[in-house]
């Protein structure tokens, strides 16, 4: 694996309970899991056999086997820009017996060539960056014409709440909407239809009540295009 080199980060760094957080089962089977699963559905095509795949923004290396599983790369390469989550990342690749090359980079200053990556996966972070047109741009650049990003994300609507703001830390400046997360990837060139596009309405991620009132059978969610989306994930291919 790559040898870690500190970098000088654009992005707003994590909490204690958000590190831990990153490590429990949680995050691991209710968010990690859920979204990898959700994106292979959404992929539709085929995708590319044995391919080069780009964790953009890797953590602690959770997403490692999923990925591996869901997809089978031929080469795996994790990317974050904070050396101790790259130091969990490299035993949790050590522990799952997989070669995982680990960078330490900003999203918006990947150190790979044009054109490198079949597949990007880019799960929880653009909420986390300053520069996050910066780094679609690096997306852009790194991935290979027809190559995929699988982009899942929080919007501004669960980031800016209370218990949100009081146990994490973000950028509150550059929150999006989910339909402003998708208008930045049509203005950097991706390209998306309506069936690659899910709007996952999850109880975690719902901080007002985490959808306790819709188990108790007092209300029902209401439909897409009626509520203020709280995730998106979204298949866009560069073409």
């Amino acid at each position: 694996m790559n040898a870690l080199r500190p970098v000088s980060p654009t992005y707003v760094e994590e909490t204690r309970f958000g590190f831990w957080f990153l490590q429990s089962h949680v995050w691991q089977h209710h968010v990690l899991r859920v979204a990898i699963n959700d994106l292979v559905r959404l992929s539709g095509s085929p995708l590319p056999q044995a391919p080069v795949l780009l964790d953009a923004g890797c953590g602690q290396g959770r997403s490692f086997g999923l990925l591996n599983a869901a997809f089978a790369p031929a080469r795996m390469i994790g990317l974050d820009a904070d050396p101790h989550s790259l130091e969990c990342s490299r035993r949790e690749a050590e522990r799952l017996g997989l070669e995982v090359e680990l960078i330490a980079s900003d999203c918006a200053a990947i150190d790979l060539p044009d054109a490198s990556v079949d597949l990007l996966f880019c799960h929880q972070t653009l909420h986390h960056l300053v520069e996050q047109e910066q780094a679609l741009a690096e997306f852009w650049r790194v991935l290979k014409p027809g190559g995929r990003l699988l982009l899942a994300e929080s919007t501004k609507y669960y980031i800016d709440t209370w218990v949100i703001r009081w146990l994490f830390r973000h950028p509150m400046h550059v929150q999006r909407s989910a339909e402003q997360y998708l208008d930045m990837l049509s203005a950097q060139g991706f390209q998306f239809e309506e069936s690659s596009i899910s709007y996952p309405y999850l109880w975690w991620s719902r901080a007002k009540d985490f959808g306790l009132l819709e188990r108790w059978g007092l209300m029902r969610p209401k439909p897409v295009g009626q509520r203020d989306e709280t995730l998106l994930n979204v298949v866009a291919r560069k073409p």
